[in-house]
């Protein structure tokens, strides 16, 4: 390999894909290496033979089942809010005609041992807050005198006088923070975030603020995959061991694999080809549940997100249930696919995640997975490597991308204006 990249970027999760992707489209030449023989990494969907294989230890799951290829089930089970972040990397980049989306039927809220419906409407949702609809950062007459990047969530919800349940239905249900950190910062975040849940309500005509992409998660990192090779980047799937080399000043220069170093500017990866370059940040617990019905109490939604904020379980952070169903092309006619995450808080997470779990109904199998959760320690200005964070336990990918624009900005310097016209998101998702 004597021709030398920009970028070799390592690790085919929905992160490194996206990156690809856009460095490629920037005219960077870039080549891709993994050590999976498929795509998505730690972000993969997998059939049901592969997921019995990971989680049972054999390759044989029960024919009741169904056929083990029309199940794709996510690894990072997420949605995306329609007028977010990935929807608007998928427009900028025209990955959309490689994927077909869906609107999530419904989003609910868990309080006091019953689920109630998000509001619908985006009017609805922000009566209780109807400071945050009429907000426009360049009309100082909108502030009413408060400025958001100084005053805290929690003095603007004081001058409203809200209650503590809808406190927590604003800040958990719309504004999807995990914690109740956000309280003591800045309101400004707060704002945005409710803003974009009500956008989001408003650009299709379901349920909810959320799509998903048909035939599972997995299909995100192949549509990047291609978007790069079109414009000139290279593949390599079931490379093993790819050490990163370093010269003597410590800066990465290649990538070895079977005894081939391919020379590179920059390396990009996730946490897992870098390990001494990472700390451990947390851990995320999940369950997979696959079923026979719809989650009870859900208007028979056949997608649905359930938001569990941490004070109604007296947790540091909140849970989240996730389903999808046959109707995504995840699972055989009449099976529905339940995922129950949270950020673990004891090692434990058959007993932590009960409370989501017994939100579900009859479930035909159940499956455990705890990860730890890195994030980046070097420089990248003094070693060339960008390295990625783990996924976190949200349902909706606004983190993710937000990483990956970073990383970007880092890499090329410049930054992705992503005020592009929505409406080509609403053709690309079914009505």
């Amino acid at each position: 390999m004597d021709e030398e990249y920009d970028v070799i970027v390592l690790g085919t999760g929905l992160k490194e894909c996206i990156l690809s992707g856009l460095l490629s489209v920037n005219g960077m030449k870039v080549l891709h290496m993994d050590r999976n023989d498929y795509y998505g990494g730690e972000s993969t969907s997998l059939n049901l033979i592969q997921l019995w294989k990971r989680f049972r230890g054999d390759d044989k799951p029960p024919e009741h089942l169904g056929p083990s290829k029309e199940y794709n089930v996510d690894m990072v089970p997420k949605f995306m809010m329609a007028n977010g972040a990935l929807v608007r990397v998928l427009i900028h980049t025209n990955v959309t005609q490689y994927l077909n989306f869906k609107a999530v039927d419904g989003s609910f809220v868990y309080n006091k041992g019953k689920i109630y419906k998000v509001p619908a409407t985006d009017v609805e949702a922000l009566k209780s807050f109807i400071y945050v609809q009429d907000y426009d950062e360049n009309d100082p007459k909108s502030h009413e005198g408060l400025d958001l990047n100084t005053v805290t969530t929690r003095e603007v919800i004081s001058k409203y006088g809200l209650d503590d349940n809808t406190i927590d239905f604003v800040g958990h249900a719309l504004a999807l923070h995990n914690d109740d950190s956000y309280l003591d910062r800045p309101a400004m975040d707060t704002v945005k975030r409710m803003k974009l849940y009500a956008e989001s309500l408003s650009r299709f005509q379901g349920g909810s603020p959320y799509i998903y992409t048909l035939y599972g998660l997995g299909e995100l990192p192949q549509g990047f995959a291609r978007l790069s090779a079109v414009y000139g980047g290279t593949y390599m799937l079931h490379k093993p061991e790819c050490k990163v080399e370093f010269d003597e000043s410590g800066k990465a220069y290649g990538v070895t694999s079977e005894g081939e170093t391919a020379k590179c500017k920059k390396v990009v990866c996730d946490p897992s080809y870098l390990p001494d370059k990472v700390q451990k940040v947390g851990r995320v617990s999940r369950a997979i549940c696959i079923m026979s019905h719809p989650i009870p109490d859900t208007s028979d939604s056949h997608s649905v997100q359930i938001i569990i904020p941490q004070k109604q379980l007296g947790r540091k952070s909140d849970m989240y249930v996730f389903c999808c169903s046959y109707t995504h092309n995840v699972a055989p006619k009449g099976k529905y696919i339940a995922f129950v995450s949270t950020e673990a808080e004891t090692d434990n997470p058959e007993v932590e995640l009960k409370p989501g779990i017994d939100l579900l109904g009859a479930v035909d199998e159940i499956f455990f997975d705890i990860y730890d959760r890195y994030e980046p320690t070097n420089n990248h200005e003094e070693d060339n490597c960008f390295i990625s964070t783990s996924y976190d336990a949200t349902t909706h990918f606004e983190s993710t991308v937000k990483d990956v624009l970073s990383m970007y900005s880092k890499i090329t310097g410049k930054d992705i204006d992503l005020s592009v016209d929505l409406s080509a998101a609403s053709a690309a998702a079914e009505q």
